[in-house]
């Protein structure tokens, strides 16, 4: 089979395209022929020597990517949930090797969960790590109220886009931060309050928020502090609370944390049934070729990716 492999940590012309066998399948695993492909910023920067990295240098080969779309090919022994033929969306053996950009990808079935049939295979790749990071952060880790009021930074991103529906989906009231260029794609997705951050800092126009998703760290972390209630809480994804943020936010009585995304079939069920009815849609902004993979990885880079870029195959 095809695959892309990276060869060494660094610019987009170490992932190489090679021919390496199709990985045999464990109990417990169905073999996926691959349709399509999702990439996250946490691609760009594992491909980079940082983001997980270090999880996956000793694999060799080192194949990157997680999100994933396709057909089972194959199960392997102990396997109940799918067969051949069924179509299946999932994000593979997250924070490890998922070894996602392949024609053919081993997957756990607990991993899983079957495609919508209203839904193309380029947007259930696009539904998986970063509806995933969006689901469990209003579920396990925050559970949204009716009424509460939620920022989310960064909502016309790939994590963010989907953050605003799932808050809607709970009831909240929800203000998204993007550039003015995307107010109109947010207003659709049933934001309520748009800040536009380049026109005056978030934090002199927002107050009172019981959840702060942010998606994009550094001293946007500190900035959010200044906005939430006593008892609030906010979450980070990408740089975590440093020490120093995590006292700011005790001293405000806010609770501050970050957390990893992790693999997870039931979950990935539970979006699949959102997509199903149309409470969740994924926006798909570029649709590339599998040849193409180191141009979606500098547009993806840019960090000014509108929801998801995916690759078919």
């Amino acid at each position: 089979m095809k695959a892309i492999i990276l060869s060494r940590p660094g610019g987009v012309d170490e992932l190489q395209y090679q021919e390496i066998l199709t990985p045999q399948i464990a109990p417990g695993e169905v073999l996926v022929r691959v349709k399509a492909i999702a990439i996250n910023p946490v691609d760009v920067k594992t491909r980079t020597g940082f983001g997980i990295y270090r999880r996956l240098k000793d694999d060799d080969p080192t194949i990157l990517g997680w999100d994933i779309s396709g057909v089972v090919e194959e199960v392997g022994a102990d396997v109940t949930l799918f067969q051949p033929g069924d179509e299946v969306f999932g994000m593979v053996n997250f924070p490890g090797n998922g070894r996602g950009y392949a024609e053919f990808v081993a997957a756990q079935e607990s991993h899983l969960a079957l495609k919508p049939a209203n839904v193309s295979f380029q947007e259930a790749a696009a539904s998986t790590l970063a509806a995933l990071t969006a689901w469990q952060a209003f579920t396990q880790h925050r559970p949204i109220a009716k009424g509460e009021r939620v920022l989310i930074h960064a909502a016309a991103g790939g994590v963010g886009h989907f953050a605003v529906q799932i808050a809607k989906y709970f009831g909240a009231y929800v203000i998204g931060t993007s550039s003015i260029s995307n107010r109109d794609f947010l207003l659709s997705l049933g934001v309520d309050s748009h800040v536009d951050y380049k026109a005056q800092p978030f934090e002199k126009i927002v107050s009172d928020v019981d959840v702060v998703l942010d998606t994009i760290g550094g001293d946007n972390i500190d900035r959010s502090l200044q906005v939430v209630k006593p008892g609030g809480t906010l979450i980070s994804i990408p740089s975590g609370l440093s020490e120093s943020v995590a006292e700011k936010a005790k001293a405000r009585s806010i609770h501050g944390f970050f957390f990893l995304v992790q693999s997870s079939g039931d979950d990935m069920r539970s979006i699949a049934n959102l997509l199903k009815n149309g409470r969740l849609k994924a926006h798909v902004s570029k649709n590339f070729a599998f040849a193409d993979m180191k141009q979606a990885h500098l547009d993806q880079e840019t960090g000014r990716t509108i929801g998801k870029i995916v690759i078919s195959i």
